[in-house]
């Protein structure tokens, strides 16, 4: 009977849990609430117990299982298994939740970014189609990634590899990003990206737009808003829409020509305006790629939604 995989997805609100078989079908889901209080000393003892609970109403054994995976927010060390500076959960100094988990319950446990893990799951099962090279980002309240090269998940020299929200590519009115520099993709290209570029447009917009009639009002605009009423033809969500293209379609054609990946796929929230946002940013990626590239790096949408994370988790194990 072939061995089955425990993924493991952490995030500030709540921990995702998954039994999978070796070729990425998920048997079972489960989660539990994230504790984050007493910095964050409850989370890796309710991840513990929630494991060996499921064990037990279950009539499962470690025997029945290769190991676990694991994608968290922070600084991860993937060798040694620690994680640092995950704000969102409230993890100040070095987690070494490698060593706590394999004591506890006896299997091996492999661990990575969240950002990377998700990237791993789209790469394998997902819009990737198990593809070698694949780049993956995702367009949420910030811009994260992870980069997949020759089947190998690129951490770089000191950690950072696959930044990809803190490539530069707004140099004519660079907005401050979190990071302290500025012009960030992430500035641009994510949820919160999208309405600093709305703000922007609509100063200088003198039409009657219903976007710039909504923004003079002070009402809370959303990335979802701004591409609903591009949709509809809206003429300041068009000026937004065609800008936001503009920066993420001259980012996919950097990438790429670094590269050369099979697929970049775009995933987080914003990514579900779907088939309008990847034609959009589809048109400005051919305009500025490399010929050789623009043939053979194609721009997806991400197909795993949630179970990115988990899926992603549970590869580490195999790899």
């Amino acid at each position: 009977m072939a061995k089955k995989i425990i993924g493991i997805d952490l995030g500030g609100t709540s921990v995702k849990f998954a039994i999978l078989t070796d070729q990425g079908d998920i048997q079972e889901k489960w989660s539990i609430k994230t504790n984050i209080l007493d910095e964050g000393s409850h989370i890796v003892p309710d991840i513990i117990d929630s494991i060996q609970h499921h064990f037990e109403t279950h009539q499962l054994i470690k025997d029945d299982f290769l190991g676990i995976g694991m994608g968290s927010p922070g600084v991860v060390d993937s060798k040694a298994g620690t994680v640092i500076g995950a704000y969102n959960l409230n993890w100040k100094t070095l987690q070494p939740i490698k060593e706590q988990v394999e004591s506890a319950i006896g299997l091996p446990f492999f661990i990575d970014n969240d950002a990377n893990v998700a990237a791993l799951g789209e790469q394998w099962v997902g819009a990737g189609s198990n593809n070698p090279d694949v780049v993956f980002m995702t367009l949420g309240t910030g811009v994260g990634g992870g980069v997949i090269a020759d089947g190998n998940l690129i951490h770089g020299f000191g950690g950072a590899g696959g930044e990809l929200g803190h490539i530069t590519v707004d140099f004519e009115d660079p907005i401050a990003c979190t990071c302290g520099k500025k012009g960030c993709l992430e500035t641009v290209a994510s949820a919160t990206g999208i309405v600093n570029l709305t703000r922007r447009y609509a100063d200088t917009y003198a039409g009657d737009a219903e976007l710039k009639k909504r923004i003079d009002d002070g009402q809370d605009v959303t990335a979802k808003d701004v591409f609903d009423l591009a949709k509809e033809g809206d003429d300041l969500a068009l000026i937004v829409y065609r800008n936001f293209c503009r920066y993420l379609g001259t980012a996919c054609a950097n990438i790429a020509a670094v590269l050369n990946p099979a697929y970049i796929v775009l995933g987080g929230g914003v990514s579900a305006a779907g088939d309008f946002l990847l034609e959009g940013v589809n048109e400005v990626y051919l305009q500025n790629s490399f010929p050789q590239i623009a043939q053979t790096t194609k721009l997806a949408l991400a197909t795993l939604g949630n179970d990115a994370g988990v899926l992603g988790a549970a590869s580490l194990v195999l790899k």
